[in-house]
């Protein structure tokens, strides 16, 4: 069967933080701090008790601290007796993990690695510049919105709002008494996040459906509608932001992917209510020039993350299956990054990635 990494998202992730300890081994002294000591950690990790009903999907190392000495990023190569790690767990419900992988097997298809769809859109429309100063990524999905927060090239702080697209078009629908799919399309071509860019009497005429006279829908309150939950879901962020306690240290500010985040005047909006410099974020940089155009849209941006995270577990396990062969602990100073580059295959549309 076809291994593939698959995203997954939804209310019922949750994130906590959890620290992690390990003392080495007399025989283990001698030797530098490698890979499998950090392993260790995680695998410990990974025991930790959850809320019944509830998986660990990610087990993230933020800092490490070695004898007492803190603030370590990568203690690999390092000499210490007690090793701890400060880790961020993300969790999720065990049926809707279930439910996923039933999924992808129906497909004829096997799930190798279950990746939370906001790091997955991180790997690809941020730069680790923008990791280091400290950014907040925001997925607009259709069903959630995602956040992951990172700072000094860790991610601090993830959640999920329990609003996206999706209830933006249930709103026009009720509030214009049409129907979702001219709601939709109404949203896509005529919305906006700001109802002071809509003129007063600009008007776009809905077909009548059954027999039923077309409807005439005003683009200004198509906007006051769009705005009105628009600035809902952007309050709920902010609310995150603070309570991530790293307000203060988000120098590269917020960067929007994700469908939802096409929606015409969102980041003009986003700056006015947060007061953080906002850009959208396209997966474009990781494309080939054929296809820039076609995927380099917001919408595909975890689809492309998930092909990266992908690339990047292979690289991971060439390279430690290379180390046992030729007996080199993982921890070697000769180690190299997780990846460089996206290798093309076929009619791959992906190019080096020079991050």
């Amino acid at each position: 069967m076809n291994l593939k990494s698959v995203g997954i998202a939804g209310q019922h992730i949750r994130s906590l933080q959890h620290r992690g300890i390990l003392t080495r081994k007399q025989k283990d002294l001698d030797e530098e701090i490698a890979q499998e000591d950090i392993d260790s950690l995680v695998e410990d990790m990974q025991q930790l008790v959850m809320h019944p009903g509830e998986e660990i999907i990610h087990v993230l190392p933020q800092e490490y601290i070695v004898d007492n000495e803190q603030g370590i990023k990568d203690p690999i190569g390092m000499s210490g007796i007690r090793l701890e790690a400060n880790f961020h767990i993300i969790t999720g419900k065990v049926n809707a993990i279930k439910n996923i992988y039933k999924s992808v097997s129906k497909a004829d298809l096997e799930v190798r690695d279950l990746v939370l769809e906001p790091l997955a859109s991180s790997e690809s429309v941020l730069n680790q510049e923008e990791k280091e100063a400290g950014v907040v990524l925001v997925d607009i999905g259709g069903g959630t919105t995602d956040i992951a927060i990172f700072q000094d090239g860790i991610i601090r702080h993830t959640a999920v709002i329990p609003f996206g697209g999706n209830i933006i078009t249930e709103d026009i629908a009720s509030g214009c008494s049409i129907l979702r799919k001219h709601a939709e399309k109404l949203k896509v071509k005529f919305g906006s996040a700001l109802s002071s860019d809509s003129m007063e009497n600009q008007i776009v005429c809905i077909p009548g459906f059954s027999g039923r006279e077309p409807k005439e829908i005003s683009v200004l309150n198509l906007s006051n509608i769009i705005q009105a939950r628009t600035e809902e879901i952007v309050e709920q962020v902010m609310y995150e932001i603070r309570s991530s306690g790293y307000e203060k240290r988000l120098i590269a500010g917020i960067v929007l992917t994700g469908g939802g985040a096409q929606l015409k005047n969102l980041p003009q909006l986003v700056e006015y209510i947060t007061g953080f410099e906002t850009r959208l974020g396209y997966p474009s940089e990781h494309l080939g020039k054929d296809n820039s155009d076609e995927l380099s849209s917001p919408m595909y941006a975890t689809g492309i993350g998930l092909v990266l995270k992908g690339h990047e577990l292979n690289l991971k396990n060439q390279k430690r299956t290379k180390g046992k062969r030729t007996g080199i602990r993982s921890g070697s100073k000769n180690k190299q990054g997780l990846f460089d580059r996206l290798i093309s295959k076929g009619q791959s549309f992906f190019e080096e990635d020079d991050i």
